[in-house]
This record gives C-alpha cells, sequence and structure tokens, in this order.
C-alpha cells in the first residue's frame, strides 16, 4: 500500500540480504522507521513488544525469524529449540503455530546445507501466499460495500466502522478487514471508515487512521464506546474485523472489544462480519469461549499511554493513580450466533462448521500446517 507516496509492504528480506526488514509499528504514527531484523532472537522480541503484530504478520516474521536462525545452524534440535523460542512469544493468534509447524515439517526433509536458503524461500512464498490470500479477501468483500452503494447517491459514503489494526500493517499487504475497503475506495466508491481507538494499546487510532491517511481513504477516529450510539443513529452500515484466530465452528478472536461491537450491531441490524484467511481458522478447536488461549498482557498497557508532546517528543505518562491494579485481556471471543458472516479468500460463508469444513476440506484433514502454494 501507499507510504509516503511509495509503495511498500510491511515485511520482507533485507536488500543485503542479511535480514529482514519490518515496520516498527510501536513507533507509528508519530515516527516512520524501518528495522532490520538478523536473528530469531531479534524475531522474537519483534513479535513479543508488538513491533510487529497482527495475525498475519506475527505468522510471516516468525518463518522469518527461523530461517534466520539456519543460518547460524541448521541442526534438527536448533531447529526444535527455535521453534519453541518463537512460539512462545505470543499465544492467540494461531497463524504463529501454523506458520512455523509448517515450515519445520517442510524442512525436516531437506539436507541440512540447503535448509538456510530453504527456510528463507519458503518464508518468501507463505508471505506472497499471503498477499494474495488477503486481495482475494478484498474481491469476496468488495460486493458487500458496493451493494450498499448501489442504493444510494454516488457522493454518499458507505460507513464502516473496523476494530483494532486488521489492515496492511497486520499483513504483508492490503490486510484483512482493511483489504474490501481498499478495494471500494480504489474503485472510486464513497466508502468513510470509523476508526475504533482500540484500547488499550491504541492500534486503530495510531495504526489503522495511519494507514487509511497513507491511502487516501477518509475515515474517523472514535472513541471505543462509541461505536454503538453510531449505529443506533443509523450512522454504520457494516462492520468488519479481523480475526486472531477463527474456530471450526465459526466464532471469532479478535482485539478485546469486538464482541461489544457485535453485540451492538446485532441490536441495531447492522451487518457484522470478521476478515478471515484460511490461515486464522483453527480446525482442531471448535468452542471459543473454552478452547481459545486468551493472552494477558502487562498492566502498564493500561495504565500509562504514550503519545507526541508539545516538545517534538514521543513521551509515556500515567493514567491511573499508582496504588490501582490492572487487568489486560487482549482479546475476546464473539460467538458464532453473532456474526453475520466470513469473509474469506474462498467467498462469503456462514459462521458455521459446515460452511468452514466445505471451503476448507485440506485444512479439516491438515488442521496444523500446509505447504505454501
Amino acid at each position: 500500500m501507499r507510504v509516503l507516496g511509495k509503495w511498500l509492504r510491511s515485511i520482507g528480506p533485507a536488500a543485503d540480504g542479511a535480514g529482514v526488514e519490518i515496520i516498527d509499528q510501536t513507533r507509528l504514527p508519530h515516527e516512520f522507521i524501518i528495522l532490520t531484523l538478523r536473528s530469531a532472537t531479534e524475531a522474537a522480541s519483534a513479535i513479543k513488544d508488538m513491533q510487529v503484530r497482527g495475525a498475519p504478520l506475527i505468522g510471516l516474521t516468525a518463518a522469518y525469524g527461523l530461517a534466520l536462525a539456519l543460518r547460524e545452524d541448521p541442526s534438527d534440535a536448533h531447529l526444535e529449540e527455535t521453534t519453541a523460542l518463537l512460539m512462545a512469544t505470543r499465544p492467540t493468534a494461531v497463524n504463529l503455530q501454523w506458520a512455523l509447524l509448517s515450515l519445520r515439517q517442510h524442512l525436516m526433509a531437506i539436507p541440512l546445507a540447503e535448509r538456510a536458503a530453504a527456510g528463507m524461500a519458503f518464508a518468501n512464498r507463505l508471505a506472497e501466499d499471503d498477499l494474495v490470500l488477503c486481495e482475494a479477501i478484498g474481491d469476496q468483500g468488495l460486493p458487500l460495500i458496493r451493494a450498499i452503494a448501489n442504493t444510494r447517491n454516488r457522493d454518499q459514503p458507505v460507513n464502516i466502522l473496523t476494530h483494532c489494526n486488521a489492515g496492511w500493517l497486520a499483513a504483508v499487504d492490503w490486510g484483512t478487514a482493511t483489504a474490501p475497503i481498499y478495494k471500494a475506495h480504489d474503485e472510486g466508491i464513497a466508502v468513510h471508515v470509523f476508526v475504533d481507538e482500540t484500547r488499550p494499546r491504541n492500534q486503530g487510532a495510531s495504526l489503522t487512521a495511519w494507514e487509511l491517511g497513507q491511502h487516501g481513504v477518509p475515515h474517523t477516529v472514535l472513541a471505543d464506546n462509541a461505536g454503538g450510539h453510531l449505529m443506533q443513529h443509523k450512522m454504520i452500515d457494516l462492520v468488519i474485523v479481523g480475526t486472531d484466530r477463527t474456530t471450526a465452528t465459526g466464532d471469532v478472536c479478535n482485539k478485546i472489544g469486538t464482541y461489544l461491537k457485535a453485540l451492538a450491531a446485532k441490536d441495531n441490524d447492522v451487518p457484522f462480519y470478521a476478515a478471515v484467511p484460511s490461515p486464522s481458522i483453527d480446525f482442531t478447536i471448535s468452542d471459543g469461549l473454552t478452547d481459545v488461549p486468551i493472552e494477558t498482557r502487562s498492566p502498564r498497557e493500561i495504565t500509562h499511554i504514550s503519545g507526541l508532546a508539545g516538545n517534538g517528543r514521543i513521551e509515556m505518562v500515567r493514567l491511573t493513580p499508582e496504588e490501582s491494579p490492572a487487568l489486560n485481556y487482549a482479546f475476546d471471543v464473539t460467538p458464532a450466533r453473532l456474526v453475520t458472516g466470513l469473509i474469506t479468500e474462498r467467498g462469503l460463508l456462514p459462521a458455521s462448521r459446515e460452511a468452514l469444513a466445505k471451503a476448507f476440506p485440506e485444512r479439516v484433514a491438515e488442521p496444523a500446517s500446509v505447504e505454501p502454494r
């Protein structure tokens, strides 16, 4: 997508071949910094510290990290050790497990001397696959926006609510929830995006708003609790969110606060869709409320906030009384009954076991990993 007038992806091999370049998302929107990861340890830190985040990008960064590790030591023991290191970084997004297990399975059949090159080639193919999947999600979701636009005047925008960041910063390009929006905008359809700030890390306010602005998509940042009010007053036509893990039965785990948006959408007859690339589907679990591991992050993300100060520096300030504890669940689960549909690379699907199994039979048979195309 466009950044400072140039086309850019969120991750890829460095020009010197010595590492992998990422955008440091902890510095956005006030600073645009590209970092080079040169080891699995650096990749693990980037995932854990959320310099990269978003389910697809987490998985890809882990795959690149594992490939980098094999340059130092391609042995089976180091392969297993590094896989475990990267697997432990974040628990909720299933793409992390999917990418690592796919790469490990592929490499076990590769001679040691060829593993480093094969690992990097595999990670590159996963990245290309992600781009294709996300663009396909855009193509599948575009008719939803186009159908609404066809009911009104050309200059009257389709108003879409998002939560967190499921944009191109969370993938290689296009994003998941944003892909239909970018497709519609580029087609000339008037769209306007209401962007939830998404406390406590403010991925909507700092990341989604930034990337929409870079691409020229009209948008407005909202306090997290404002979405229901807008729906009551017919100011939202459509809700599209991403997913970190979708169960075999269609329950959608996404950034904390998504469930509340789904409840408000249901009460106000607003269509609620989740954009779901197939690597985010976990066919090994059925009950999102009991089976999805929900990450609990540092209370400091709630008690403190960073921003651009008047002196031009990014500073951290405390929001809460020092003696007040905080609890920081990073995700929640929206039951399938609240989901209008799933936007996948293979079409719009009901949020049901039958629909998912029919659309992705190979994933049901091979739930842990899959070879890239």
